[in-house]
């Protein structure tokens, strides 16, 4: 958002007070300005429409300064927002802005303030309100995210990757995308190929350990916009997506391999070296299109290829 677009609230019983003040911020550019001459004014304001940033005095009757600013902070809690509140105060001393800071305040001026220090202020309370703000909803949104992959049962429990229904859900969205705008997926099955004999040497727990370190490095290894499953005991899957044709470079899967390569794997019990297999197949959106169980089935195909040709494999 502009800072000029900003909603700000004026708020102050003395209306001489009001006006200088919206005067100051209309000749610095802001035009969403709102006037209340009193804190219970303000609330009501507020209910209607939130603001980025609320300016108001200390001294009003009835509700204060840091009554209004305990209302607000209340009000954005159960809300979910954030609302920067800068207050106008003649007091001197440095208890009085403890005691602010301490009731939630952001910022103070000094009365009567100067008009390109409340400008400059008010742009920096708006900062504020919209980090704060974006902080919330990508808090929100990470909430909803886990709350439907808990519903939908599409985690796998032991690494906290997806799972084959995930992959499935995933790649019938991604590959309706690519056959329509023309882009590519890569599809990648990844064989841990002497997991199963550790796990019979060491037990569940040491397994569960790789599973584990092995899904980190994927992680740091691939994009964040590329969705890491786990699809069986030793297999994980990684569907990359890729908006414009010829984006995708074969040296990814150079690098997933190098990444279970790296070091070996580090449990309670001792260090493991695990090899790989890869079986990739790539989807070109202008080809006709396949179903997830199709890309799937080739994707497999390629993967027992690639553990028939021996370890750190690669087909495609």
């Amino acid at each position: 958002m502009n800072d000029k677009d900003l909603s700000i609230i004026i708020v102050d019983d003395l209306q001489f007070s009001r006006i200088v003040v919206k005067s100051a911020l209309k000749k610095a550019g802001y035009t969403g300005v709102r006037l209340a001459d009193s804190a219970h004014e303000a609330l009501r304001m507020l209910e209607e429409k939130p603001a980025d940033v609320v300016l108001a005095d200390w001294m009003m009757p009835e509700m204060n300064g840091l009554e209004l600013t305990d209302c607000i902070r209340q009000n954005d809690e159960e809300k979910g927002i954030y609302t920067s509140i800068i207050l106008f105060t003649a007091n001197e001393g440095i208890e009085y802005l403890v005691e602010a800071f301490e009731h939630g305040v952001d910022d103070y001026l000094r009365k009567p303030p100067n008009p390109h220090e409340l400008a400059a202020r008010v742009s920096a309370a708006a900062r504020i309100s919209a980090m704060q703000n974006d902080i919330l909803e990508t808090s929100r949104q990470m909430e909803q995210t886990i709350q439907r992959l808990q519903q939908s049962a599409l985690i796998d429990e032991v690494t906290g990757a997806g799972n084959e229904r995930m992959l499935i859900s995933e790649l019938d969205a991604i590959l309706e995308e690519a056959s329509t705008r023309n882009g590519g997926i890569c599809l990648a099955m990844i064989k841990l190929n002497n997991l199963d004999q550790i796990e019979d040497e060491t037990g569940e727990s040491v397994k569960n350990e790789i599973l584990i370190s092995m899904y980190r490095r994927l992680r740091r290894t691939v994009r964040p916009t590329d969705v890491i499953t786990r699809l069986d005991n030793d297999i994980f899957g990684i569907a990359m997506h890729h908006t414009q044709l010829g984006s995708f470079k074969m040296n990814a899967l150079d690098r997933i391999m190098a990444a279970i390569n790296q070091r070996p794997f580090k449990t309670e019990n001792n260090d493991y070296k695990i090899s790989g297999s890869i079986g990739v197949h790539y989807y070109d959106g202008k080809e006709k299109v396949i179903s997830s169980t199709e890309m799937l089935e080739l994707t497999q195909n390629n993967l027992t290829k690639a553990i028939a040709q021996g370890d750190n494999s690669i087909i495609s």
